[in-house]
C-alpha cells in the first residue's frame, strides 16, 4: 500500500509527501531498492507514459521529476550500502553550437526515472568533451540532441570523433531534438532517434538489455 502511495506521490508531483512516504518506508524496514523501483520509478513511469499519449505535459513532468529527485536524494545513502547499481550510464548533451536544454533537461528526467545514471554535460557540447565524457565514465549510451538544423551537422562530427578515437564499438548512440528525423540518424550511423524523451528513456532500455 505504501509503494502504492509513493508511486502516485510522484504521478501528483508532490514532493513533500514523497520525502515523507520515502522515510516512512525506511522506517518500516522496506528496502531502498523496493522503495526506489516500485515506488519512485513506478510513478515516473506512469508519467512518461502519460507524456507520450499526451495526457499529461511538460509542467506536469518537471513537477514530478522534482519529486522524484528529493525521494532519490533521501535514498541514495542507503542504495548505496544495499549496493543497488543503476541500470546503465549514460552521456548526454546538446551539441556545439546549441544552446538549448529544454528538451535535454526532459530527457535526461525520463533517463534517470528509468533508472539509469546520467552524465549531463549541458549545452553547446563540443565532439572532445563527449570523447573526454566517454573514456571517463564508460557509458554504454551517448545521447545528443540537436534544437536547431544549423547544428544537426555537429552530431555527425561526434560520430565521427568516436569513430576516430576507436569508441564507437563501445557505445550506442542516440540522437534527437526537434529537426532531427530517422532519415538523418540512418545517415550518419546513430543507434536510434526517439521523437519524445519518454521514447527515448523505452529505447535506451532496450540498448540495456539487448546488451
Amino acid at each position: 500500500m505504501l509503494l502504492e502511495q509513493l508511486s502516485l506521490a510522484i504521478q501528483r508531483g508532490r514532493a513533500k509527501e514523497t520525502v515523507e512516504l520515502v522515510q516512512t518506508g525506511l522506517e518500516q524496514g522496506i528496502s531502498a531498492q523496493e522503495l526506489l523501483d516500485q515506488g519512485l520509478l513506478a510513478g515516473m513511469g506512469v508519467v512518461g507514459e502519460k507524456f507520450k499519449i499526451n495526457e499529461v505535459f511538460v509542467p506536469e513532468v518537471l513537477i514530478a521529476a522534482r519529486a522524484l529527485n528529493k525521494g532519490t536524494e533521501l535514498l541514495k545513502a542507503r542504495l548505496v550500502a544495499e549496493g543497488v547499481k543503476p541500470i546503465g550510464t549514460i552521456v548526454l548533451g546538446t551539441v556545439q553550437g546549441d544552446l538549448h536544454d529544454i528538451g535535454k533537461n526532459l530527457v535526461r528526467m525520463m533517463l534517470e526515472g528509468a533508472g539509469f545514471a546520467v552524465v549531463d554535460l549541458g549545452v553547446d557540447v563540443a565532439p572532445e568533451r563527449f570523447i573526454a565524457a566517454v573514456r571517463e565514465h564508460q557509458p554504454q549510451i551517448v545521447a545528443m540532441s540537436s534544437l536547431l538544423t544549423t547544428t544537426m551537422g555537429s552530431q555527425r562530427l561526434v560520430m565521427q570523433a568516436l569513430e576516430e578515437a576507436g569508441l564507437r564499438k563501445s557505445v550506442k548512440v542516440m540522437v534527437g531534438g526537434a529537426p532531427v528525423t530517422q532519415e538523418f540518424c540512418d545517415e550518419i550511423g546513430a543507434d536510434g532517434y526517439t521523437p519524445d524523451a519518454a521514447s527515448a528513456a523505452d529505447m535506451a532500455k532496450s540498448f540495456v538489455v539487448a546488451a
